[in-house]
């Protein structure tokens, strides 16, 4: 690499702020990998981080004004579902909060939870979009409105089916009151999942679709913002890695009494994210190799 390559009039070339930018991704991402699955306040940190980044990604993905919409849309309704499932059961079941009871709480919800929904609400349907070859750009399209929606909830919830059971069971973040078959977590929370996730990206769909088109982007440009996407949904399911090499043992015991063994729920979290979020991220990976070539 030449100076030319490097600093251009006294300023660093384009090539250089892109490695600095890949490496300052890499950093995060690594850093979330290896710490985030403990509940330390750098964890919490961390977690702000990543919500910032989703932030900052749609804002150059869609622009500035519809990532303010699309965050507002979905801390609105994710709100609004977790304190109904708080207060009645309904649709999540029977649990309350128990992390961060310092904070600022939106009716009886940690207000962290709504960003967080934002967060890997965000890039799940950048990823959803990625598999089915870009439907966020034809929302126009019936089929498109419908099924950009529906998968994207299901890539959403691939997210919760990896981390519940250890964030409430181990961690104790929530508690389930009943307990639940899967290491203490009823199906009843995963079903939740998936309306609320249809919910906020059925609303995503309504107001994108109102919109002329987003900010122009060459399809370099598009790729590597969707490649950016893909790498931060599966950072989410490798964090379970690090706390099941560690070979934690013992037993740990969910709210309705029944005994789990600690190092086989985070086994069962690491198998589970090999074959969803992981196989879903290799997938929209190989989506956006194809186009490019």
């Amino acid at each position: 690499m030449t100076t030319e390559d490097i600093h251009i009039g006294g300023r660093p070339s384009r090539s250089a702020r892109e490695i600095a930018l890949w490496l300052i991704i890499a950093c995060i991402l690594a850093a979330g990998i290896g710490w985030s699955w403990s509940p330390t306040p750098f964890a919490q940190a961390l977690a702000a981080l990543f919500i910032g980044c989703a932030l900052v990604h749609a804002g150059a993905f869609y622009g500035p004004r519809q990532a303010l919409v699309l965050f507002t849309l979905c801390i609105a309704i994710t709100f609004a579902m977790e304190n109904l499932s708080a207060t009645t059961g309904f649709p999540f079941g029977n649990y309350h909060f128990v992390v961060d009871g310092g904070l600022p709480r939106v009716g009886t919800i940690p207000v962290i939870v709504g960003p967080l929904w934002f967060g890997a609400g965000y890039f799940s349907w950048i990823v959803a979009s990625i598999l089915l070859d870009g439907a966020a750009r034809r929302l126009g399209r019936p089929f498109d409105f419908i099924a950009l929606p529906v998968v994207a909830a299901l890539v959403m919830t691939q997210w919760d089916l990896v981390m519940d059971r250890s964030e409430s069971t181990i961690a104790k973040a929530w508690i389930w009151h009943d307990g639940g078959a899967d290491f203490g977590v009823p199906l009843t929370n995963y079903l939740g999942w998936l309306l609320t996730s249809w919910l906020f990206f059925q609303a995503f769909a309504f107001y994108l679709r109102r919109e002329l088109r987003p900010p122009p982007l060459t399809a370099k440009q598009s790729r590597k913002l969707q490649a950016i996407a893909v790498l931060f949904y599966v950072s989410l399911g490798l964090t379970h890695i690090v706390p099941w090499a560690m070979g934690q043992s013992g037993e740990i015991i969910d709210a309705a009494g029944k005994v789990w063994q600690i190092h086989d729920l985070r086994e069962m979290s690491v198998v589970v994210m090999l074959f969803t979020m992981l196989f879903t991220g290799l997938l929209a990976a190989l989506r956006l190799a194809r186009s490019k070539r």
